[in-house]
Order: C-alpha cells, then structure tokens, then sequence
C-alpha cells in the first residue's frame, strides 16, 4: 500500500530494481542500431530489411503495451513486471541461438513485446506505491536507467560485439535482466486493493475510450506523439548529418551521444526533487521548448566540437522532462486506470516516432538536416502548447 511518510530512502531497493530494468530494457534496445551492419553481415540479411528489426521492435512494444496495461489494472503491475522481465531475460538469451534473419526477427519482436508489458507498469507501479510528493524524485531516479543505458549500454555492447559476436552483448543483458526479474519477486511491495471487476475485451477498450473521452487525457495522449515524434525527426538523421557535414568520426558520435546521456543521467534525478517542489508543469513545458531551441542551434555549430554543448543542454532537457512528466501523468487517473493510462500514451509515443523517423527521410532528403532540426523544433513546441494549455497541474492523485 502507498506508504505516508516523507522519505525516499525506505524504497532504495524498490527504486534500484526498477533502474535495473529499465537500464537493461534500454541497453537492449539502444545497442541494435550500432551493431546493425554486423548483424547484417553475419546473418547475410540485406541492407533493405536490417531496419525491419527495430521496426518490429517497436511495433510489438505498441501492441503489447496496450495489451498490458488492462491486465495491469485488474491484476496489479507486479505480476506485469515479473512477467515482463522473465519474458525479456528469456528473449535476450535466446539471442544466441539466432541464426538468420526471421529467427532473429522473432526474437526481437518478443523482447519488444515484454518491453511493452514492462515499461509502463514500472511507471504505473511507482504511482501505486509512492505518494505524489515523492514521485517527481523517484520517477528521476528510475528513469536516468534508460540514460545510462544510452551511457554504457552503447560502447560497452559494441566492445562486447567485437570481442565475441553479434550474440554476445544481447546475451550479457540477458543475464543482467534475469537478475532483475529474481529482484522483482524479492523486493517489489504489495500493491494496493483493486477492483475486483472482471477484464474482458469490452472493458478493456472501455478503459481507453473513457480515458480518450476525457479532453485533458486526450491531449496528453496527442502530447506524447508529438514529444516522441520531435525527437525521432532530431535523432534519425544526426549521425549522418555529423559524418557528411561535419567529417564526424565513430568515435565523435560514441562520445558525443555520452555526453548526451550523462547530461540526461544527471538532470533527471534533479529534475524530479525540483518537479516535487514547485509542479510538474513549469519543468516539463520549460524543457520542451528549450528543446526546441538547442535542435534549431545545432544546425549552425560550425564544427563536430561545438556540437557537444549543444548536446549537452538538449539532453539537460530531456531528463528534466521525463520523470516529472511520467508523475505528472500517474496522478492524472485513478489507480484502475493508470496502467491503461501509460500503456496508451507508450502506444501513442511509439506511433510518433515512427512517424518523426519516416518524415525526417523525407525532411533530410529535400530539405537537409536544417529542415529536420525545424520539424523537430516545432513538435517540441507543440507539445509545449499542449502540456500547457490543456492539462491541468493536479496536486495529488484523484479519489
């Protein structure tokens, strides 16, 4: 049940368990674009379809975060999260035993769909358990796993790669995840009674459309196309762009995204105890639109080293974004449709950015990076205008 008191430090293990698995299920995921032209050529799979693998990635962690999150509802976020990180450690493994592209193929698609189940009731359950003056600071801290991931997860999978094979780094976070999964049965707290009404398919949908009835909910749902869409219009194309433009090396990009992500590693944590202080929204609206700023700056630095202050500060943005946004949104619906609630705004995240990637090919391709930074900028804009205008800053969870 959701604890009373005023501190954090009770729930160190709980918290720790969570980054574990996001810094995991974010390592795993991550590593796939860098190692891709080595699956490629290990697997003999052509240049045309290598994308297919995080395409159908991300479209299994869609469908199954909707799934997950009726069920999560009804029957608590540790059963989802026990069964998400076994599936997940499971999939991982079995990377090893890949040996074409379909075989592969379907590995990915189930670590995507355990990462569907896991994601959004890591953050549901944190809405369970912590009161909403603590959850900016825990929420900080869980999610700065998925930064590390993008810290260690990357060069520590390409080393990993490059001394065995392609298998190797996927087999390692497999064992990493197992140990969270063990963690998830030790450490994880009772959730709270729920309600005891049965999950059918009509109430599922149910839960969606009384969320999607709802203008604030609505929007925040739209938001959070918009925020991912911005960031994949940014992201998809930079590399290239740095390479081309700027005579970027491999290891430019590895140190240039590091920093990024330590910049994201330490912002959110801090970002979260701010966000518990003084509200969610000025933090969350603030960092959207200095977003906006750095991506339209980055296309004028006038070398690779300039780049990385502009990094820096998008990534400062990011973190300050993500945790006090997710305890923003756990307070937004009761506890029966929480889980319903951050699966549908994954679902929607994930749909924009697919949409960003595929128009920044576009963008990139008429218009050049210039013309991505721009759409980058509007959507995080966008978002900004949203988050501001039509979703209220609640102070605490609703009755």
């Amino acid at each position: 049940m959701t604890h009373d008191n005023d501190s954090i430090l009770p729930r160190i293990p709980m918290l720790l368990t969570l980054w574990l698995l996001m810094f995991t299920a974010s390592s795993q995921f991550l590593i796939v674009a860098p190692i891709l032209t080595d699956i490629g050529e290990a697997l003999n799979i052509p240049q045309a379809a290598r994308g297919t693998l995080i395409t159908g990635y991300a479209v299994a962690v869609a469908c199954f975060a909707l799934v997950a999150g009726p069920i999560s509802d009804r029957f608590g976020r540790r059963i989802i999260l026990r069964a998400g990180t076994t599936c997940m450690a499971i999939a991982l493994l079995l990377h090893a035993l890949a040996y074409d592209f379909t075989s592969l193929l379907a590995l990915r698609i189930l670590a995507g769909s355990a990462s569907g189940m896991m994601s959004g009731a890591a953050v549901a359950y944190i809405g369970d358990v912590m009161p909403y003056k603590l959850r900016g600071r825990a929420l900080g801290i869980i999610m700065s796993g998925m930064a590390f991931g993008q810290i260690l997860g990357i060069p520590g999978g390409k080393i990993l790669a490059s001394w065995g094979t392609f298998n190797t780094p996927f087999v390692v976070l497999g064992v990493v995840m197992l140990v969270a999964s063990v963690l998830t049965w030790l450490v994880l707290e009772p959730p709270p009674a729920r309600d005891a009404e049965p999950l059918t398919l009509t109430s599922a949908i149910g839960n969606y459309r009384e969320i999607l009835s709802q203008r604030p909910l609505a929007i925040l749902t739209l938001a959070s196309a918009t925020m991912m869409l911005s960031v994949s219009a940014f992201i998809t194309y930079q590399p290239t762009w740095l390479e081309l433009e700027l005579g970027a090396t491999d290891w430019h990009i590895a140190t240039l995204f590091a920093v990024g992500g330590m910049a994201n590693a330490g912002s959110g944590p801090i970002a979260g105890y701010v966000s518990d202080k003084i509200g969610r929204k000025p933090l969350v609206v603030s960092a959207s639109v200095i977003m906006a700023g750095a991506f339209l700056v980055m296309p004028a630095v006038p070398s690779i080293y300039w780049a990385y202050p502009v990094m820096f500060c998008a990534m400062i943005a990011v973190g300050a974004r993500m945790g006090p946004l997710n305890a923003w949104m756990t307070a937004l619906v009761s506890t029966n449709r929480r889980g319903s609630l951050m699966s549908l705004t994954m679902a929607t995240g994930q749909a924009g950015f697919a949409l960003g990637s595929a128009g920044a090919g576009l963008s990139y391709t008429h218009l050049g990076f210039l013309g991505n930074a721009i759409f980058a900028a509007v959507g995080a804009v966008i978002t900004a205008a949203l988050l501001l205008s039509g979703v209220p800053e609640p102070t605490g969870d609703p009755l």
